[in-house]
């Protein structure tokens, strides 16, 4: 990562950051919004997506996109691996430790320098398979 200006941590961004830190179930911007309103009711939505965007350039969260129409946001900006239900959608952090000597084996067999590396797991989780 290059350098980047400083950014003070306003109200705003504290309080999205702490709504992203009290929960483990990896929400989507309209979600955050939506508790953050709570307590600051003039907060607008663009606000909460330009609070979110500049949080994920401080390195303070991480943004996990599938591909889908909307991005979920993780207050665990550690590089850690995800697993999602494709049932009911649900994402969850997976314990296991992120194997860093990947990157090495990979930076060896490419010639190339790897930063990180993004592994996720699909399936079904507990609560779905339970239901069938």
């Amino acid at each position: 990562m290059g350098t980047q200006p400083k950014r003070r941590m306003t109200k705003q961004r504290k309080k999205i950051l702490e709504v992203l830190r009290n929960t483990d179930s990896h929400p989507t911007a309209d979600w955050i919004y939506d508790q953050v309103k709570q307590e600051m009711p003039n907060i607008s939505l663009g606000t909460v997506y330009r609070n979110l965007n500049v949080l994920k350039e401080m390195e303070k969260i991480m943004e996990l996109n599938y591909g889908s129409s909307h991005s979920h946001f993780d207050g665990n900006a550690e590089n850690h691996y995800h697993f999602t239900c494709l049932e009911c959608g649900k994402i969850c952090d997976v314990s296991e430790p992120v194997h860093s000597d990947l990157d090495q084996k990979v930076e060896e067999e490419m010639g190339c320098s790897i930063s990180h590396h993004r592994l996720e797991f699909f399936g079904t989780c507990a609560e779905c398979k339970e239901e069938e």
